[in-house]
């Protein structure tokens, strides 16, 4: 996956207000089990909310994690929540178009 510019990464900051956390990131940490759950998510719905609820210090090591092992992109940080980008490799399958995307 290409990385995005810094338009693009507004532009799904601004698509991701209306989402509601789709994933909880609990006293385990980043396990196999919720890297899991992450991937069907970032495969279903290419942009996601994560919520940490606990190890709250460690949640930019815990997205730097999840972001290596997932190939996603970190789209921003806000509070306990991370955003998280996948694009899918199928051009039929994607649910964010950055063509149809205003950036303005």
């Amino acid at each position: 996956m290409r990385a995005l510019t810094s338009s693009e990464r507004k532009a799904l900051r601004g698509i991701a207000h209306a989402l509601e956390p789709s994933v909880h990131i609990g006293k385990q940490g980043v396990s196999e089990g919720s890297l899991r759950q992450l991937a069907e998510q970032l495969d279903h719905h290419e942009l996601i909310k994560v919520r940490f609820l606990a190890a709250k210090e460690q949640k930019k090591a815990l997205v730097s994690v999840i972001t290596e092992r997932l190939h996603c992109e970190s789209v921003g940080l806000v509070g306990h929540i991370a955003i998280l980008f996948r694009q899918n490799e199928d051009p039929e399958d994607r649910v964010v178009e950055f063509a149809n995307l205003h950036t303005g």
